[in-house]
């Protein structure tokens, strides 16, 4: 039994997989950059296909890849801190659940050994991976995303939510989006 089925037949996901729905996550052995994000969104969950919405268009954007690279290309990976949509909350999407990051990432990670960089989308994977305090600020992690190279690269999420944050914090796509693309395209050219 494969990594999927064994996400599909956990406990813990057991109310999913009875809803016919599938772990949304993209492993290939031969990628070399990894996207680790929150969750699958509804319009995600529905489709099957990771950061297919208004976010995974500016994610491309942001990382200077086409959608055939991106999905295709067997050249990036992308697990999210969570396989299903979370449901809903007053504000935007629940949190991704506890626990399957821990339980499933590391054998995930395993699968693919050529990776040479993880691209940490948003709040939840950056306090995961990073090992941030409550107190540390996100937007402080992103402006200092030098001091997590070569290993990760911590972004905004591209949510249209963000885009109250993208107009106070100009230096992001001025300055951090650039230095993303230098990063993703001399790693794809490798």
């Amino acid at each position: 039994m494969g990594i999927f089925e064994e996400i599909e037949q956990d406990p813990a996901n057991k109310g999913f997989t009875k809803l016919g729905l599938s772990p949304i996550y993209s492993a290939p052995v031969t990628a070399r950059i990894i996207i680790i994000g929150q969750a699958p969104g509804l319009r995600v969950q529905n489709s099957g296909i990771s950061w297919d919405d208004a976010s995974g268009d500016r994610l491309r954007d942001w990382l200077g890849v086409t959608k055939d690279v991106f999905y295709n290309s067997g050249m990036i990976g992308i697990i999210p801190m969570d396989f299903y949509y979370p449901g809903k909350s007053k504000s935007g999407d629940l949190p991704p659940r506890k626990g399957i990051a821990d339980k499933w990432h590391p054998r995930l990670l395993e699968e693919m050994p050529d990776v040479k960089l993880i691209v940490l989308v948003g709040s939840y994977s950056q306090k995961y991976y990073l090992h941030l305090k409550s107190q540390d600020k996100i937007t402080d992690v992103i402006k200092n995303y030098r001091d997590y190279l070569p290993n990760y690269f911590p972004i905004v999420h591209p949510s249209p939510r963000n885009n109250i944050w993208l107009k106070k914090n100009e230096w992001f796509e001025q300055e951090v989006v650039p230095n993303l693309q230098k990063v993703v395209s001399g790693i794809l050219s490798e």
